[in-house]
């Protein structure tokens, strides 16, 4: 009979070897930060990514059901099932087959269906990976973020300026309308998550932690909100973006006008 000092033994050696058995038999929380392992899924998604990352969903990125993706967003982010099972529906159409119930993280990957270009934190398809973080593109996106507290205007500059970027250099560039919307709503995301959602502001300190890691900013004294988030509350944060990326000025009333074509036939 093996002792219990060399099973220990066997089971370090086995452990140190194999992410997956180390997962199974580790004593720690069951939401400690864990990064992906070389079989696991991943999409380019940095929120959904580190919600796998803390075991929030299945840490391998396969088989995020509705109930999954439900709990899991409860757990991790405190949305009422309403908010989650709105960005399950939206998720679901990235799985190919027909009738499908599940999706996986890396079926997020396909071009121009849920990912698209001019990412705050991934490059183009065209030019490579469109689901790795690039610290090359993070920095010209955080490079707008110019004070500690990052305001939904400092979002809004990065968010033009990734665009632009995009379409000067890639042949390829696509950004529909529909895009648009999910994108307010990617921006918008460490608001929702990290910040303050009456006053649409963020910590830089904590957005770049979760950026760069995948991991929630725990370390940094982040807490879950008690506040739970819902569907209004979401597009309270994206109409801020929005609104703060119109490059027009003279206030929003301006700005309604030329949006109605009420212009005057003398400036033309």
């Amino acid at each position: 009979m093996k002792t219990v000092s060399l099973f220990l033994l066997e089971l370090a050696v086995l452990s140190s070897a194999s992410p997956h058995f180390a997962r199974q038999y580790q004593i720690a929380s069951p939401h400690d930060w864990i990064p992906a392992g070389p079989d696991d899924f991943r999409g380019p998604c940095p929120m959904l990514n580190t919600l796998a990352n803390h075991g929030y969903f299945p840490r391998d990125g396969r088989n995020l059901t509705k109930p999954t993706v439900v709990k899991g967003l409860a757990g991790g982010l405190n949305f009422n099932e309403s908010l989650a099972e709105l960005m399950f529906d939206m998720a679901i159409v990235a799985n190919p087959e027909p009738n499908a119930t599940f999706f996986t993280l890396d079926q997020l990957n396909v071009h121009n269906v849920l990912e698209h270009d001019a990412s705050l934190s991934r490059t183009d398809a065209f030019f490579g990976s469109n689901h790795i973080f690039n610290e090359t593109i993070f920095n010209t996106s955080r490079a707008f973020w110019t004070a500690d507290t990052v305001t939904a205007d400092m979002l809004a500059n990065s968010k033009i300026y990734r665009q632009i970027e995009s379409k000067a250099f890639n042949p390829e560039y696509k950004f529909t309308a529909t895009t648009e919307q999910f994108s307010l709503g990617e921006v918008a995301a460490p608001i929702i998550a990290f910040g303050d959602i009456e006053n649409f502001t963020v910590p830089k300190d904590l957005m770049e932690y979760f950026f760069v890691n995948e991991r929630f900013p725990t370390e940094l004294g982040w807490k879950r909100k008690e506040h739970v988030m819902g569907v209004l509350d979401v597009m309270k944060v994206s109409q801020a973006i929005g609104k703060a990326t119109s490059l027009i000025t003279g206030g929003e009333e301006a700005v309604a006008k030329l949006r109605r074509g009420d212009f005057h036939a003398g400036m033309l």
